[in-house]
């Protein structure tokens, strides 16, 4: 049920906008692999396009399954190298910062993913996930562009499961994206748990925090993780805020989604580590008797 609500979603969204397809920036990662396997599905293969945007910390492992990942989906993929914009604006702008150089490079990517949109006139998908957007773990203006975020309310252990579920169906998604560890490759060696908690106990706290609304105690009591893991971890989502304001639309498949249903001040200093309910609650949606969806 999950995926047919997220292929709905994805074709809604595109005819509803009246556009022609979507873009998807095909990394060789597990994200960009569900999100452009779902488009493929919802819209078929001639109305996706697949962008990969190679710089010289993208290993030969994610090159090839982005290939891969195409191949099997049967869609056009253009590659782009992001190199030689990214040297020149170093030199322009002589930055010594690590963190201003990665976030550069993925708002250069941003820049050649939306211009292709605009030069199309397709939609471009965002690929973030649920754990990245509440940790802030995304560039804005980078890999936060988009016209949709299909995956934004799922998980990343969520997303994991989701890409075993796809290719129950047809093998499309390379089984290396499924197990490598997850890694931006803006950086030498660069892995998501080198800035972020292992992701099978963040989604746990997360996933408590947001969508069953329990304290920092509670999840406490209930997990035995350690109080500052947690209060660290939800300091965290408090101060990301203002980048969520600025992500695109997400589709909603959980109680506890980002976007209009929860308005938490951009930068408010959370009390206790006490989270209110949504101040919008969004209706039940019923299924009609006869439907077949």
């Amino acid at each position: 049920m999950l995926i047919r609500a997220l292929l709905m979603g994805i074709r809604d969204f595109v005819s509803k906008t009246k556009s022609p397809g979507v873009i998807v920036g095909l990394s060789g990662g597990i994200d960009s692999a569900v999100v452009g396997t779902l488009a493929v599905r919802a819209l078929g293969c001639d109305r996706v396009l697949g962008v990969r945007l190679p710089s010289r910390f993208s290993s030969e492992h994610s090159l090839e399954d982005a290939q891969e990942l195409a191949d099997n989906l049967g869609i056009q993929l253009k590659t782009i190298s992001i190199e030689e914009t990214v040297h020149s604006l170093r030199q322009v702008l002589g930055l010594k910062s690590n963190l201003s150089d990665q976030n550069l490079q993925a708002r250069v990517r941003g820049i050649i993913l939306m211009a292709l949109a605009n030069e199309t006139g397709r939609l471009l998908l965002s690929t973030s996930n649920k754990s990245e957007l509440a940790m802030g773990y995304g560039t804005l203006y980078g890999d936060l562009c988009g016209a949709l975020m299909p995956i934004g309310d799922l998980y990343k252990t969520k997303v994991w499961k989701i890409a075993r579920a796809l290719n129950l169906e047809k093998n499309d998604i390379p089984e290396r994206s499924i197990l490598k560890a997850p890694s931006a490759e803006l950086d030498e060696n660069q892995l998501d748990q080198d800035s972020l908690p292992p992701y099978s106990r963040l989604d746990i706290i997360l996933e408590r925090y947001l969508d069953r609304y329990e304290s920092c105690e509670q999840i406490e009591r209930e997990t035995h993780f350690s109080k500052t893991e947690i209060e660290q971890t939800i300091d965290q989502v408090h101060r990301m805020e203002f980048k969520r304001k600025q992500a695109p639309p997400i589709l909603m498949v959980s109680p506890g989604v980002f976007g209009e249903a929860r308005r938490w001040p951009i930068v408010g200093h959370l009390q206790n580590h006490k989270l209110a309910s949504p101040t919008i609650r969004l209706p039940e949606i019923a299924t009609p008797r006869n439907s077949s969806q």
